[in-house]
């Protein structure tokens, strides 16, 4: 493991960035070192870190909101392999890989078993990681994720990949092929965005991060390096095999039956509103309450006010993640 040479104050945390060695390569990791005194339980003894999973096509960006509600706390959060600053990295993808990825951090950077919480995407590694690695997992938080999402309307059961990630995802797997001339420019695309009619800085720190620079086309050919082109920095072919891992792989499927039997405690976060803003969200309510008739560890609420983004990313969305993260451990 080697510390990169970033260090950032926040306020409530310092923040530095590590890689961590993983199949393949390297993960990058941030690490938010708490200012303030070390929080402990009733018992005295310090509380676990806060290890936060992101969904299938952010950062570890994502989290700034978050990591700053919970004051006196360690948090750590991984760029998902094809993510981030992890972009370089090799398949093979799918939520065993990821989960396996993340077990490798919480155990270089963690120091023991985690309250660990995962968004969208990183709810469904989440599971599967505390499947794989109980041992690893002191609490489990899913928010807006990790239970199975229901096709959308018209789209069969047996649907390709290819149709399974664009019903799924839309416009957010679009964006990864387009190219941008400027930070600035990438900024505008994010405010145009329906989900973000409420832009603070915590979105465009997260914006900012997520445009990577590429060679031009054609640069190595020509014998020129040229212009680097921008854009943003999931891979496209990542999000394509994670999308129909989630939905078909044999991980998740495994990880729910495990649940099931052994009663394990699961605390799921929904927001009403879905990736566009459109209402109904990623799950239905009716959803929701079928599997809390399947899992009887899992205690679930609605977050109102917010969509699939802002419920890590503004309030109220923050303040029920912090809730969910300290309530768990009373």
């Amino acid at each position: 493991m080697s510390v990169v040479d970033q260090v950032e104050a926040t306020g409530s945390h310092t923040y530095t960035t590590h890689d961590v060695a993983v199949a393949g390569g390297a993960l990058r990791v941030g690490v938010w070192e708490p200012t303030a005194p070390e929080a402990t339980g009733p018992d005295g003894a310090p509380l676990p870190a806060v290890v936060l999973v992101h969904g299938i096509t952010a950062s570890h960006r994502a989290w700034p909101a978050v990591v700053s509600a919970l004051p006196g706390r360690r948090v750590v959060a991984p760029d998902l392999r094809g993510r981030g600053r992890s972009n370089t990295l090799p398949g093979p993808y799918g939520m065993a890989a990821h989960a396996d990825d993340v077990a490798a951090v919480i155990g270089a950077l963690a120091a023991g078993p985690a309250v660990v919480v995962g968004h969208s995407m990183g709810g469904f590694v989440s599971l599967v990681l505390t499947h794989r690695h109980p041992d690893l997992v002191a609490r489990l938080v899913l928010v807006d994720g990790g239970l199975p999402i229901p096709l959308p309307p018209g789209v069969p059961d047996g649907a390709t990949p290819e149709e399974l990630v664009r019903a799924l995802l839309g416009p957010a797997i679009e964006r990864l092929t387009q190219t941008f001339p400027s930070a600035e420019a990438y900024r505008e695309f994010w405010r145009a965005h329906p989900a973000f009619a409420r832009w603070n800085p915590v979105v465009e720190q997260y914006v900012d991060y997520d445009l990577a620079e590429y060679p031009p086309v054609g640069a190595a050919v020509a014998g020129s390096p040229g212009a680097p082109v921008l854009r943003p920095a999931t891979s496209p072919d990542a999000v394509a095999a994670d999308s129909a891992d989630s939905a078909r792989g044999d991980a998740v499927p495994a990880a729910l039956a495990w649940a099931a039997e052994t009663g394990l405690p699961i605390t799921f976060l929904r927001a009403p509103r879905g990736l566009l803003d459109q209402p109904g969200g990623m799950y239905p309510a009716d959803t929701v309450a079928e599997w809390l008739g399947r899992l009887p560890g899992l205690t679930a609420s609605e977050v109102l006010g917010v969509n699939h983004y802002t419920i890590i990313m503004a309030e109220p969305g923050i303040s029920a993640v912090r809730a969910a993260v300290t309530t768990v451990e009373g």
